[in-house]
């Protein structure tokens, strides 16, 4: 018989479709910002994909989360950081939760037995590609060490701690031309930003673990590209 989740753990599969409706609702104002702004929307409209939402014990028992650094020569999203995740090809059979295990493993090296599917989000459209984008919420009672798959496309993995991402002075928001405002976090000399911090923002509010931080330290989204780790001034990563 397996052991029980955390309670943090099962709070978050019970707000994830709440969770869910807040990220919608903010990854909508930021299409709207983008048309402003004259960004080109929509390239990659009815393309599918998953992300895989790793969490574990962490080594303190408080919990961690298992993000990549993509790698820097790649032709779009170079030096961000992400969850482990792609599209949904022919063999995963259609199912997001089947593509989200094996990004992860060719990714991060994640043995799809050991991680326990414990809820997911509906699909989000993603600006300004319009990519659809599953989250689907895993937990690892048993972590191992990630290891990065293909160079080509992952710099490296990392299992970052919650109480890191959740730290006051790892945090501020991002702001685009036309006045949206996003979350952003600095983490092991990494900014996490777009689609993942707007993700993590989320996560951490529904299990409970975000702390109270200020939401009025703001940069530039011309400072916010990839691993530019000045993006958020004052702040600390840790890992």
């Amino acid at each position: 018989m397996s052991a029980p989740l955390p309670a943090w753990v099962e709070r978050l599969a019970g707000e994830l479709p709440a969770a869910g409706g807040a990220v919608a609702e903010l990854l909508a104002g930021r299409a709207g910002a983008a048309r402003a702004e004259g960004v080109p929307l929509g390239a990659r409209s009815g393309r599918r994909a998953a992300v895989l939402v790793l969490l574990g014990p962490g080594d303190d028992g408080a919990g961690d989360v298992v993000l990549t650094e993509r790698a820097s020569g790649l032709r779009t999203h170079a030096g961000q950081v992400a969850f482990p995740g792609g599209g949904v090809d022919e063999a995963d059979g259609g199912d997001p939760v089947r593509a989200a295990l094996r990004e992860a493993q060719e990714e991060a090296g994640v043995d799809p037995a050991g991680v326990a599917v414990v809820g997911r989000m509906p699909a989000l459209v993603v600006p300004p590609t319009g990519t659809s984008v599953v989250p689907v919420l895993g937990w690892q009672a048993v972590p191992v060490p990630p290891v990065v798959g293909d160079p080509a496309e992952v710099a490296r993995v990392l299992r970052v701690p919650l109480e890191a991402l959740a730290d006051p002075s790892a945090r501020a928001v991002v702001r685009s031309p036309s006045g949206w405002t996003g979350p952003t976090f600095a983490v092991d000399g990494l900014v996490v930003w777009g689609f993942t911090a707007v993700l993590l923002d989320a996560l951490l509010r529904a299990a409970g673990r975000e702390q109270p931080w200020d939401a009025r330290r703001e940069v530039p989204m011309s400072s916010v590209t990839g691993a530019v780790a000045a993006a958020a001034p004052g702040a600390r990563g840790r890992s």
